[in-house]
């Protein structure tokens, strides 16, 4: 992982053109999720939101009527939820979550074990108050009036399990705390990371649509994880500084629905086709790369927590009024024949405020079949979904 400075971890995600935020001094520790290339840097922690977690962080034992210094008062307005908060990726999660500034309420939902995970972060002294509710009868509570949900629920892979083993379980509880979000918080943004994400993202679409609360501006599929890897594994193998690399991914989040357009990286570099192919299929497999090197023992937890940290960052961003702020996500939209596609979105604070289609013009004859081939998987892992909520119905 690259960094800004010797004590500055940085993380990337991507807006218009500006310089990542510095740290005020040196030898000091901070949090920053940024990134430096043509777009402009969608860091977690802004100026001042930087300054505040480097104070609380790095402050020395001092008079208790000191007050802090007067340009870290931020005002933290967010309420976020996280569902599944006591799992493998929900509680690396919420320990980044709780480091926003921007964050004003942290709301940890589980069926089991999350007051010990909330007490734990309570004891962080950042500015948002954490909260644990437990099991169904606590769900309605947690939710209320919260501003983001973010849905990590679910088993894991397992070696040897696809996306597509995963679905039976996933695809109920996913149903389940979606209609809970629809009668709670209907106008919240609603992130999805609980897989196979290219049906459970179709699933959250149809029964909100059900329940008469559907925003597509606001239902997302979080596929930062793709982009993430794709950054760094490109970096790695041209040698690049991470900071400034960035590519987009398109399609979907499971297998060859991944395309990570390697044309379309910034700054500008040449691939072999044999380069090409490799780095795309690394891409694509990653998840897996994972679970077979922990070899049962879990899957992508924290890489996938820090790539929701990222998304969830820049929706926060966009909420307060940033009116630059770019990621990819699977969403509803019309750059393809399918209802549903991940592609790069501008974020604003009603949701997507725009799809970007022109990383998917001038391809390279490669992105072009892998992106033919990838329509097929995922239209049946779409159809899959939206068939599975509308026979739940049906059957009620």
């Amino acid at each position: 992982m690259a960094a800004t400075s010797a004590s500055a971890l940085s993380i990337g995600s991507t807006s218009h053109a500006s310089k990542p935020t510095q740290l005020l001094q040196p030898k000091t520790f901070g949090v920053n999720f940024t990134s430096r290339n043509n777009l402009k840097s969608s860091s977690f922690l802004n100026k001042e939101s930087t300054a505040a977690l480097h104070y609380s962080l790095t402050q020395k034992p001092q008079n208790h009527h000191q007050p802090p210094p007067s340009a870290l008062k931020i005002q933290a307005s967010f309420k976020v939820a996280i569902l599944g908060a006591a799992g493998g990726i929900g509680q690396p999660l919420a320990l980044l979550v709780k480091m926003s500034p921007l964050v004003s309420d942290l709301h940890l939902y589980d069926i089991a074990n999350v007051k010990g995970v909330a007490a734990d972060l309570s004891h962080c002294n950042t500015p948002s108050r954490v909260r644990d509710f437990t099991g169904n009868s606590e769900l309605a509570a947690c939710l209320k009036d919260v501003d983001v949900v973010v849905i990590p629920a679910g088993v894991p892979r397992k070696p040897g399990m696809t996306r597509d083993d995963l679905f039976n379980i996933n695809a109920g509880i996913v149903k389940t705390l979606i209609e809970s979000v629809a009668d709670n918080c209907p106008d919240a943004f609603i992130h999805i990371i609980s897989n196979p994400v290219n049906s459970t993202v179709p699933i959250a679409a149809e029964v909100l649509k059900q329940k008469g609360v559907y925003n597509p501006k606001k239902l997302f599929g979080v596929t930062t994880l793709d982009v993430v890897r794709a950054n760094t594994f490109v970096s790695q193998k041209k040698n690049l500084k991470l900071i400034d690399v960035d590519v987009p991914v398109i399609g979907g989040h499971a297998g060859i629905t991944i395309l990570p357009l390697l044309s379309k990286t910034k700054p500008s570099v040449t691939f072999t086709e044999q380069e090409a192919a490799d780095l795309t299929v690394r891409i694509q497999n990653g998840g897996t790369e994972v679970v077979e090197a922990k070899a049962g023992a879990g899957s992508a937890t924290l890489s996938m927590a820090y790539a929701a940290a990222r998304f969830l960052e820049s929706s926060l961003r966009a909420l307060d009024g940033d009116s630059d702020v770019y990621e990819c996500a699977f969403v509803e939209s019309e750059l393809t024949e399918l209802p549903f596609f991940a592609s790069r979105v501008k974020l604003g604070k009603q949701g997507v405020e725009a799809v970007i289609g022109s990383d998917l013009e001038g391809l390279t004859e490669y992105e072009e079949k892998g992106l033919e081939a990838l329509k097929v998987e995922l239209k049946g892992s779409i159809e899959k979904g939206v068939a599975f909520a509308q026979k739940q119905t049906v059957g009620v």
